[in-house]
């Protein structure tokens, strides 16, 4: 008798930040582990909307994937709706060297530079923003538990989805915004960070699909409406283990070094911009007044700061040394995780080499202050659009350092290419190209 047999998918999140890859039988895993699966170096070329931007590689070359198996997931829920097998790896050249435009790659090699320059590691959580498209939720439903009720089971699923996949869940809510929810779940260490990330994004579409949803990470579906973004919180442990980010006498409670690396994030958050909110419709989001981000500052308890210092509780049974983080809070899910904490981290180690210091706290609406007074204090706007967010990447030495020029290369072409595909188009058709395809 004929029965199907299991198929596991390779994956690597890639500069669009999509979830790509080749299937196998699963029975082939160990030999997979060893030889990998072929894969196209102009693959890294394919925009979200799956036009082929302009490629220096062609039609020639091959690259490897080898699947990492800490990561695979495996979901058989028939009862459910679920049946998921993927596992996550790194590209490599044929002759087995990390090939340098592998995101996961490129994220160790950032990982290795905070290592080496300040003897830490990474601690990190990526906080989900998502709607569902055509839900239709009226108004009153905002944080509403009559919201979440008809959601109940989405809700339920995913929380057992994440925890079978190896995330350890911490929150789901109704948002304000219209058909929008979040999710939460525990920091984890390192790479493991950014994978997690990918496996939640791919969770979340799976259980909508089950619910008959359609779940979207699309930073802005409407102009006019709420937005989606992916908060990153982050902090650091040295090398036994013991919280290295939080210091009662330091300046806004930081350690000197989690302070320079928040003064290198905020300097060179122009030159990476492109690589945390990487869609022409993210710029939409990082204005004023939209509880995102829109200024290069640095807030306590501030949701419309681009780096903010979180509360702690002394209501909790963690101690406040391992409570306290910072949050990144202008970056969508347009982007690949592992780029997003490599471009922080880059921008992170650059402070803590240059011993920068963390700046001044801000506490009032900067949209009031002049252009001079905002000088004077070292503050300006993020970028207003991909456009001037490229220009910013592409230009900077900096960048070339961190991630060497064939990246920054590839990726302007990458991202020109995606803006080429909307160059016809309405702003009502590109908002609702990116909520297709995120």
């Amino acid at each position: 008798m004929l029965t199907s047999e299991d198929i596991v998918y390779a994956c690597t999140c890639d500069l669009a930040g999509k979830t790509r890859g080749k299937g196998f039988p699963a029975a082939d895993m160990e030999k997979r582990l060893k030889r990998g699966i072929g894969w196209a170096p102009t693959n890294s070329q394919i925009t979200c909307f799956d036009a082929i931007a302009p490629s220096p590689f062609g039609a020639l070359g091959d690259r490897v994937l080898i699947p990492d198996p800490g990561t695979r997931v495996t979901l058989r829920a028939p009862d459910m709706g679920l049946s998921e097998d993927f596992v996550l790896g790194d590209l490599y050249t044929t002759d087995g060297q990390p090939w340098a435009l592998c995101p996961r790659t490129i994220l160790k090699t950032a990982l290795e530079r905070l290592k080496r320059v300040a003897g830490l590691s990474l601690q990190a959580s990526f906080e989900h923003e998502f709607q569902f498209r055509g839900a239709g939720m009226g108004p009153g439903t905002g944080y509403a538990l009559q919201a979440f009720r008809p959601n109940r089971l989405f809700a339920e699923r995913l929380v057992a989805a994440m925890r079978a996949a190896g995330l350890k869940p911490d929150t789901i809510m109704k948002e304000y915004g219209t058909d929008q929810f979040e999710v939460t779940m525990d920091p984890a260490k390192g790479v493991t960070a950014a994978d997690h990330a990918v496996i939640l994004r791919q969770l979340v579409y799976a259980v909508a699909d089950s619910c008959d949803q359609a779940a979207t990470f699309t930073p802005l579906q409407d102009p006019a409406g709420i937005g989606n973004g992916v908060h990153i919180h982050f902090s650091f442990v040295d090398a036994t283990g013991a919280p290295a980010t939080y210091d009662p006498q330091g300046r806004h409670r930081l350690t000197a070094q989690a302070s320079a690396f928040a003064a290198g994030v905020l300097r060179h958050v122009d030159e990476i911009m492109a690589l945390l909110a990487p869609s022409v419709v993210s710029y939409g989001r990082l204005t004023p007044h939209r509880w995102s981000a829109a200024f290069n500052n640095l807030g306590i308890q501030d949701r419309e700061a681009t780096l903010r210092i979180c509360p702690v509780s002394a209501l909790s049974d963690i101690d406040i040394a391992r409570q306290f983080n910072l949050e990144f809070r202008a970056a969508d899910a347009c982007a690949s995780p592992y780029l997003q904490l490599a471009a922080l981290v880059h921008a992170g180690c650059q402070g803590i080499e240059d011993a920068l210091v963390a700046p001044d706290a801000t506490e009032e609406d900067l949209a009031e202050l002049s252009p001079e007074a905002l000088k004077a204090r070292g503050l300006r706007r993020l970028p207003a659009s991909l456009d001037q967010a490229l220009d910013a990447f592409s230009a900077s030495d900096r960048v070339r350092d961190w991630f060497g020029a064939e990246f920054v290369q590839v990726y302007r072409l990458h991202k020109q290419g995606e803006i080429a595909y909307l160059a016809d188009k309405s702003p009502e058709e590109m908002h609702r190209a990116y909520a297709l395809v995120y």
